[in-house]
Formats: C-alpha cells, structure tokens, sequence
C-alpha cells in the first residue's frame, strides 16, 4: 500500500514575507472541512533575522524530536504520537537569539481536541536550542480539552550528535489539575542511529506510554495503558548524490503491556513489520 503522498511548496513573495504549504493527495476531506487534507498552509512575516510572525494553519507547538519529524521519516512511534492531531489553526511569533543557536516561540491555537461544537483552544511556548552536540526542543503547553478545562504538557526534546552516532531522547509529563503533575501520565521515546556510510543508517528505537492517573483530560494515552514498543530499522540511499532522493526502508517492531484504548494504533503482543520505498522530488527540477 501506499502511506503519504504529498505536495510541498515553499517560497517568498517579498524579502519579508514568505509562505509553506503542504497538502496530502491520498487524504479525503470530511464533509465541509476543505483543509482537513492539508497538513498545514500559512504566511510568515519576517521583518529582520530575529523575529517572525506567522499564521494560518500550522504545527501544533510540542516539544520532542519523535513529534517533531515528518511523519515520512517515522516508521514506529509512541502511542501518544499516534493519537495526537498536531495540525490546527493558530499564530505565532518567534524570536531568534542573535548567536543563531536559540529560538523562542509563543503560539495561540486551536486545541488539538477542538470539536464541530466547542471551540478549544492551546497555549504553547517553545524553545528549540543547538549548542554543541546538543539540541533541544523543550515546550510547555496549556491545552484545551473541554470548554474550560486544561491538560498542561511539559514536552523535552534531546539530541546527541557524536561523529556518525546520534541519539534522540524525548519525555513528555501530561497532567489536568485533578492529579500529581509528575510521572502519572507520561511517555518517554528514544531513538539511536548509526550513519554507517553516506547511503546506510541503521536505529534502534524504544517508546513507553503510561497512564497511571485515573482522570479524564489525555485523550491521546488513556488511563490504565502501560506500553512499550521497541525495534529496530534501517535506511538506504542507492541515489544519495542526487537531487531525486530514493530511500528504501525496512524495519521491525514489538509491543507488549497494556493500551486501555482499544482502537488504539499500538497493541499488545503486536509484531510490526515494514518494508517500503520512499521517493522525494524537486518537481521544478524534474526535467532535469
């Protein structure tokens, strides 16, 4: 079968202003809602190097390096991943550190539970950060998950870069204000990947869902589910030097605990394999 296919187009309509929109051609719209398809489209107003104000519909603001990969890229991921609407309506304003290695972003957007009947809303601040081998993405979020009623999320992102060696770390603590903040419902995803040659990575990646908590509010890891997956993959590139990226992919996973959501993604004692071809383009460049 086929996963994604999509269109991406990026540009500038002036030194200042630019735009990015991505769309799913193989992603039907339901009933009225024309942008359900479309990951995300929005202007970014960018008056100098430090600051940019964008909006439209966007990413929603959430830390971690799991999260914040193109879904392309992701073979396996966490329960909480798998749930998660991340794309919705909202603006943003970011402010970029003069040495380049900070960002800071505030976003306002619609909840990622937000229903034909209720608006809902999120509250999202942002840093993503590269020192060194370092980088981050941290988030702190207020989401939105009945009219009046908030779930806060401490999302923190971690990346080591070591030569051909990398490792992602990512926690994420969820809570409503009905439980203990730390440790009752949390996920935590990390990933290692060697890059053996130009052409070759080869990972090995481990996620943890669990939902100890006994309140409603995580519509993404529900109460009593204790989850964890873990596998392996690889990526091969037989046309690394070439502007039209082909990638093959395969990998393996296993799952064992317990998911209380029973039309979850991720299940107990399921063994997940995948094997697949990955093609990107330039489309302005395909002549060529």
């Amino acid at each position: 079968r086929g996963s994604y296919l999509n269109l991406r187009l990026d540009g500038s309509l002036s030194r200042t202003f630019s735009y990015s929109f991505r769309h799913r051609l193989n992603k039907a719209d339901k009933g009225n809602h024309f942008f359900d398809a479309t990951d995300w489209v929005y202007l970014t107003y960018k008056p100098s190097d430090r600051w940019e104000f964008a909006g439209g519909k966007q990413v929603v603001g959430i830390g971690g390096y799991e999260y914040d990969r193109a879904p392309i890229d992701l073979y396996f991921c966490s329960e909480y991943w798998n749930n998660v609407p991340c794309y919705q309506w909202g603006g943003s304003v970011a402010y970029t550190t003069k040495s380049g290695a900070d960002k800071f972003l505030f976003q306002l957007c619609q909840s990622p539970f937000d229903t034909p009947t209720d608006d809902l809303y999120a509250l999202n601040l942002m840093w993503y950060g590269s020192h060194g081998p370092l980088g981050t993405i941290y988030s702190a979020n207020l989401i939105e998950y009945l009219p009046g009623q908030f779930i806060t999320y401490l999302a923190l992102g971690h990346k080591f870069t070591f030569g051909q060696f990398s490792v992602e770390l990512d926690w994420m603590n969820r809570a409503t204000r009905h439980q203990k903040f730390f440790f009752y419902d949390t996920s935590v995803m990390g990933e290692l990947s060697w890059q053996a040659c130009e052409q070759l990575r080869v990972f090995g990646k481990v996620t943890y869902d669990v939902n100890r908590s006994n309140e409603a509010g995580d519509y993404c890891v529900l109460p009593g589910t204790e989850l964890t997956r873990m596998g392996g993959g690889l990526e091969y590139f037989p046309l690394r030097k070439t502007n039209q990226e082909v990638r093959i992919h395969a990998g393996c996973c296993y799952a064992y605990g317990r998911n209380s959501n029973p039309a979850g993604t991720t299940q107990p004692k399921q063994t997940y394999f995948n094997m697949g071809l990955t093609w990107k383009t330039n489309l302005l460049s395909l002549k060529k």
